[in-house]
């Protein structure tokens, strides 16, 4: 199952940094259903992850991510990655600031038939406002 799902990783990631919202979607399952701590609401298919998607382009339009490790068991994939990129769009009813940024996560992932069909995002949102510079260091 790990040469199946692998690749499914790496386009993921190559489609996020190349800011092609469809590209993305894609990958995503008509029933997916994601849950992201910086979101109010759960993310539900393919329309929903395509607006999670759009608010995190605009906020950060030249947002890069990498991954630092991968764990893959059976259809369930954990990532653990780390996020940069400029604030130039509203985020979070946060004005944008022109700051860099620089934030890690974790992101798990269910698959199924070659399609993702749940996804957890944790991920250092203290770490992003610190990087914004509305919340100073503890």
């Amino acid at each position: 199952m790990v040469t199946a799902v692998r690749p499914i990783v790496d386009d993921l990631i190559e489609a996020w940094n190349s800011h092609d919202i469809d590209d993305v979607v894609q990958f995503f399952s008509d029933d997916y259903e994601g849950i992201d701590v910086g979101l109010s609401s759960p993310q539900r298919g393919q329309d929903g992850i395509r607006e999670s998607i759009s608010r995190y382009l605009t906020a950060f339009p030249d947002m890069r991510i990498a991954l630092d490790e991968t764990v893959i068991q059976g259809d369930r994939v954990a990532m653990v990655w780390t996020f940069r990129g400029t604030h130039l769009g509203k985020w979070s009813n946060i004005p944008p600031t022109n700051r860099s940024v620089v934030m890690r996560g974790v992101t798990v992932l269910g698959i199924e038939d070659g399609r993702i069909v749940s996804g957890l995002y944790v991920w250092d949102f203290a770490g992003l406002l610190r990087s914004l510079r509305l919340l100073p260091d503890l």
